[in-house]
């Protein structure tokens, strides 16, 4: 019994920390069918042992706990989750129950689409407010971004005095497939599927990410309405449709268990070829006096049940594996397999993640492999299902771009290229070396950039400084007028101060604070390149990795010659930091909160320019904290910490 207890709180404790994966960090860790298998499990055995109740499990709970970035809103009308069922008898098993207490009666069968359910709210037909589901009774208030959504009526076709509608935000494949292609271009952990993109950019502070992100929104159900009365879903839809709502595509209204069944198979052999996500069906009773019949248990309808579709998996042989150079100069691993037709598209190709995952699964060219799509999305080597050849694939010692050599860094997974001007992290690096915070090149942004290199007016990065105005106002879209203004911006640049260039060039765990603070420790990009990992470490701040990637990227050629093209250029390659004097040297500022007189940068350069530090973060080694208006956790946890907290009053009389 004792083993039964542990096996119930394990299940409890690794379902809690996927759902918060999943719902609060929108990054999930393992596919929904392994989850649901979890579920199912520890669902089983609560009901055996019903001495071992706990009312927080995972089973009782809806959804995910309401995050406190956003203002709290109760849910007037429970947006509960749905039964799941992984087989047909589980299905006829669902109808049976509900002809036990309706009689036989009538189905309506949807997609469910994969995304974030919300609930819409309209005042007299205009949309008053928007929140997530949250655990089914609270959620968050995220009006501001589904304002942003096209899709989502600011105004309905008919005045009703209030309606609540819920509908699922979700992400077209082909704004995933730009949104991970910006991911890759600047350096960013690219979203993991579709859903966990359009919950990540919903819950944004900023509208105007979450308006650039593409999401789209189906609706599919009314909540509670004033002024109309509804029967059935079938009507709720198609009136749902009269008032403006993008409804939930192809629902269709059977007659029996076994017509829904049907409907149900062919939504899942259409699922490959949709332009969005979808991780199962859904069957609902009809009628809306029957739906309240038949009522609900603490976690679902008891009036609907979802069908979940398993992962689709098959076998091929695995013919052979490219080695592709990231943009952030990662080398990774594709399998090229012998094509097979995988929910719904033919697969040839499938990712294999790193050398780590290769060796786990033991594969290599000419082994037969186990595939599928996860999140039926991305196709995947699961495992080798006969072993034809010997030994595991073994990553190459030189990057296959520019043929310099790699790395892989301890505690990293990923094998990368360091070298500046490899071909395969042109783009990515171009656009980071013209970014606000590096050489700031105004006018340089990532899509100019991108038609430059398309165009050939860009190969390396020195190619800058070559630019030529009236080669640029050849190209379309450009005239002399935009393309004087890119060439003033590029001559200014190279004036910047030494530790905007150091940050420039993509130096690993290098950022901009610790490029400057490079720069005035060695004030020359000569000195800098000839720095010792010793020498490094003596600057505060610096940690080992730190130090070992400054000199490790400056051993190789590429930069040597890199930095000699950028200065036969004209870019100054020198400190320009001027001390005033010591009076704040050994003191370290943070800043929060926004100053009335000054930038942040601003008064950071005051600060330097007394021989003092600023640093990002509050801590006990930290001298004061320089506090503005609307300031936040940092000013709370300087007050925790006992640190000196002055405002910009008293930082005048500082710096008199």
């Amino acid at each position: 019994m004792e083993n039964i207890k542990e096996k119930i709180d394990e299940l409890r404790k690794t379902l809690r920390y996927h759902s918060d994966r999943y719902y609060l960090d929108d990054a999930p860790e393992i596919e929904d069918y392994e989850y649901d298998m979890m579920m199912r499990e520890l669902k089983a055995l609560e009901e055996a042992h019903p001495e071992f109740d706990d009312p927080d499990s995972p089973t009782k709970r809806v959804g995910g706990r309401a995050d406190n970035s956003f203002e709290s809103v109760a849910h007037t009308v429970r947006m509960e989750s749905l039964q799941d069922a992984f087989s047909k008898q589980e299905i006829f098993d669902f109808d049976k129950r509900v002809n036990e207490t309706v009689g036989k009666t009538a189905y309506v069968v949807e997609p469910k689409i994969d995304g974030l359910s919300v609930s819409l709210e309209y005042v007299n037909g205009v949309f008053s407010r928007g929140s997530t589901r949250g655990d089914g009774d609270v959620g968050e208030d995220v009006s501001g971004n589904l304002r942003v959504i096209r899709n989502i009526p600011m105004k309905l076709t008919k005045p009703i005095p209030f309606i609540e509608v819920r509908g699922e935000v979700y992400m077209p494949k082909k704004s995933f497939n730009r949104v991970v292609d910006r991911q890759l271009i600047n350096g960013e952990k690219p979203f993991k599927n579709p859903r966990n993109a359009a919950a990540g950019s919903l819950r944004q502070k900023d509208s105007i990410v979450t308006a650039s992100r593409g999401l789209d929104i189906f609706v599919f159900n009314v909540q509670q309405i004033e002024g109309y009365e509804l029967s059935s879903h079938k009507q709720s839809l198609d009136f749902l449709k009269e008032l403006g709502f993008n409804t939930i595509p192809f629902y269709n209204r059977v007659n029996s268990i076994e017509e829904a069944f049907n409907c149900v198979e062919q939504i899942g052999e259409q699922r490959g070829e949709l332009e969005f996500d979808i991780d199962g069906a859904v069957i609902k009773v009809d009628d809306f006096s029957e739906r309240e019949q038949l009522g609900s248990t603490a976690k679902f309808p008891k009036w609907a049940v979802a069908f979940k579709y398993p992962p689709e998996e098959k076998q091929t042989e695995l013919i052979d594996i490219e080695i592709a150079v990231g943009r952030t100069g990662v080398l990774t691993p594709t399998a090229v397999l012998n094509p097979v037709h995988l929910a719904g598209t033919t697969v040839s190709r499938a990712t294999l993640h790193n050398q780590d995952f290769i060796n786990e699964k033991g594969v290599n060219i000419g082994d037969v492999v186990t595939v599928r799509k996860a999140g039926d999305i991305i196709p995947e080597v699961l495992c080798v299902s006969e072993k034809r050849a010997e030994g595991n694939f073994v990553f190459p010692d030189t990057c296959p771009s520019c043929g310099e050599a790699v790395f892989r860094e301890e505690g990293e997974a990923a094998i990368r290229c360091i070298n500046p001007e490899c071909p395969a992290q042109l783009l990515r690096n171009l656009i980071h070396f013209c970014s606000r915070d590096a050489m700031d090149i105004e006018g340089l942004g990532p899509s100019i950039i991108e038609t430059f290199v398309d165009n050939g007016l860009i190969s390396k990065t020195s190619d800058i400084y070559h630019l030529d105005k009236n080669e640029i106002a050849k190209l379309e879209g450009f005239k002399e007028t935009s393309a004087n203004n890119i060439i003033n911006s590029v001559e200014k640049s190279k004036e910047n101060d030494l530790g905007k260039l150091i940050f420039a060039l993509g130096i690993r765990h290098i950022g901009a604070k610790a490029a400057k603070l490079l720069a005035d420790e060695f004030k020359s990009m000569d000195a800098v390149m000839r720095a010792s990992v010793d020498d490094i470490l003596n600057i505060e701040g610096f940690g080992k990795i730190m130090a070992e990637a400054v000199v490790e990227f400056f051993s190789g050629e590429s930069a040597h010659q890199l930095v000699s093209e950028l200065e036969a250029a004209g870019v100054n390659m020198n400190s320009k930091t001027v001390i005033k004097d010591n009076r704040f040297e050994g003191m370290t500022f943070v800043l929060t909160g926004t100053l009335e007189k000054y930038k942040r940068s601003e008064a950071s350069k005051i600060i330097e320019s007394f021989g003092g530090k600023t640093s990002s973060s509050v801590s006990k080694k930290t001298s004061y904290v320089l506090s503005g208006e609307a300031s936040g956790s940092k000013l709370d946890k300087a007050n925790a910490l006992g640190v000196a907290v002055i405002g910009e009053a008293e930082f005048e009389e500082m710096i008199k």
